[in-house]
């Protein structure tokens, strides 16, 4: 079972979930694409992984749930807590994810909500003291995952 937990916390987060598009880091990562405004219904996703927003409390909270096709069967969370945001993943990695999440998508999933919450921070007007840092195995897999891919025109 995965339940991964990031918080951070900084004054004036209030309506940064509903931003979560809009603050998604997509120039260091594959965009957030949803086929609609977010609401209950939006599918999406990033890269490969594809779910359905199962949840929206304005302002709040969204939840959305993995597409059992990705290797994960859960959902995750972005709510609004005091004085800051929290995302939570919970869920059961089934097929080839039993392996991919331990060696590889949760230490590039750590970066990326990481960077997320770097983004809103700085929306809120309080960029962190200590942005975020790639460790080096985050680095290499991305390095990694950049061969063989066609590069942009």
């Amino acid at each position: 079972m995965i339940e991964n937990v990031h918080t951070r916390l900084f004054p004036d987060s209030a309506g940064l979930v509903d931003r979560i598009v809009e603050l998604w880091p997509s120039d260091r990562w594959p965009p957030l694409v949803l086929d609609r405004p977010l609401g209950v219904g939006a599918d999406g996703g990033h890269a490969f992984v594809r779910y359905r927003c199962t949840a929206h409390e304005p302002g709040q909270r969204v939840e959305f749930a993995f597409d059992p096709r990705i290797g994960i069967t859960g959902t995750h969370v972005l709510e609004a807590v005091p004085g800051g945001l929290r995302h939570t993943l919970t869920g059961r990695p089934h097929g080839l994810m039993r392996l991919g999440w331990p060696l590889a998508v949760r230490w590039l999933h750590d970066a990326l909500i990481e960077d997320l919450f770097d983004d809103a921070a700085r929306a809120a007007g309080h960029p962190p003291a200590r942005p975020a840092r790639w460790s080096p195995w985050v680095r290499l897999l991305r390095r990694a995952s950049r061969r063989g891919a066609p590069r942009p025109a």
